[in-house]
């Protein structure tokens, strides 16, 4: 990996930290001092929280960087690299020289080699977007950029870094937009097709289940099914192997989602009396994050051509007792959906 993923320590800026995270494909980038020694790492989590906190783009980097990172000398074997990885719970990690100099970064699936899977991706990318108008006009909500890259795009990368090469796109409005920029997927490294919808047959988010099932009918592995709107790292692999794991029919990705109550909180007895009062108190629910695993026999019972939500896909699964599992997702994740959420992706106030 060459080493443009570092920014100097003392100097930087988030921004710079940012442009350095972006050219490469770790979501880290990693400071240094004017010699290369290795000082900490920065992970876009921890850019995107310092900007929610009110920090500037332009503000020094380096309060916000983690020191003394977990790293790997020069001199180990990679399976001594990866034992360590592994036991840690890290994907990523640096590897210094005996001055402590960056020298490389290793990835958990780059030593591992990329697994190619035998599932394929629906990414639901045919969305009118009208909360982010007046942007969608000309450009479809998937096709919005963060740090400088489409959101299709990012997602389009990350499945192929987990070993997903057969993309299919649900396309609908300026569909031709999305299929100008990706083509057939070979030179992004995958196989792309389209699912087409029209203005006046919207599928739905359900929907483009039922065509797939119809496009490709002998479909034997579990399919991965997300919203193209998501900015998230989450892990692929781990929610393919929770699926196959618990034998579920269809795996919903959860998030824990907090909220306040923005008033004082009663708590009531039999009797009418007020036993207690809680000022703002904080809820949490778990919700769906717009990432589903299905498998092939839940799709071919999706009808064809029919608006459909995916709502009630899942709805029909648990009615009919087919197991329907929730893994949590423990990555950033964010639903660019309106105009307050893509500031957020963007790292904006």
């Amino acid at each position: 990996m060459p080493l443009t993923i570092v920014f100097d320590a003392e100097s930087a800026s988030l921004l710079d930290a940012m442009a350095a995270i972006d050219r490469g494909t770790a979501s880290a980038a990693f400071a240094v001092t004017t010699n290369d020694v290795l000082v900490g790492v920065v992970t876009d989590g921890d850019i995107r929280r310092a900007l929610l906190r009110g920090v500037e783009v332009s503000d020094p980097v380096k309060p916000h960087i983690q020191l003394d990172p977990v790293v790997a000398r020069d001199t180990e074997s990679r399976s001594a690299i990866l034992e360590l990885m592994q036991a840690r719970a890290i994907w990523q990690i640096p590897v210094v020289n005996e001055e402590g100099q960056l020298v490389a970064v290793h990835l958990l699936r780059e030593l591992l080699g990329r697994i190619d899977r035998p599932n394929m991706a629906l990414i639901l990318a045919g969305g009118t977007g009208t909360r982010l108008l007046p942007t969608t006009l000309s450009l479809p909500k998937p096709m919005v950029t963060v740090a400088g890259k489409p959101i299709l795009e990012r997602l389009v990368n990350h499945l192929l870094g987990f070993g997903i090469s057969h993309i299919v796109l649900s396309v609908g409005h300026l569909a031709e937009v999305i299929e100008g920029h990706f083509g057939d997927g070979s030179q992004f490294g995958c196989r792309i097709t389209y699912l087409r919808e029209g203005a006046s047959n919207s599928l739905g988010t359900g929907g483009p289940l039922g065509s797939l099932s119809k496009l490709f009918p002998d479909l034997s592995a579990p399919v991965l099914v997300m919203n193209g709107d998501l900015v998230t790292q989450f892990d692929v692999a781990a929610m393919l192997a929770h699926h196959e794991q618990v034998r579920a029919l269809a795996t919903v990705g959860a998030f824990v989602y907090t909220h306040e109550v923005p008033y004082g909180v009663l708590t009531v007895n039999d009797a009418g009396q007020i036993d207690s009062i809680v000022e703002k108190p904080l809820r949490q629910e778990l919700v769906s994050g717009g990432i589903y695993v299905f498998n092939p026999s839940v799709l071919h019972k999706v009808p064809i051509d029919t608006f459909f939500p995916m709502t009630q896909v899942l709805t029909e699964c648990i009615d009919r007792g087919d197991k329907v599992s929730a893994w949590v997702l423990n990555e950033d994740w964010v639903d660019v959906g309106r105009p307050e959420d893509l500031a957020k992706a963007r790292g904006h106030n």
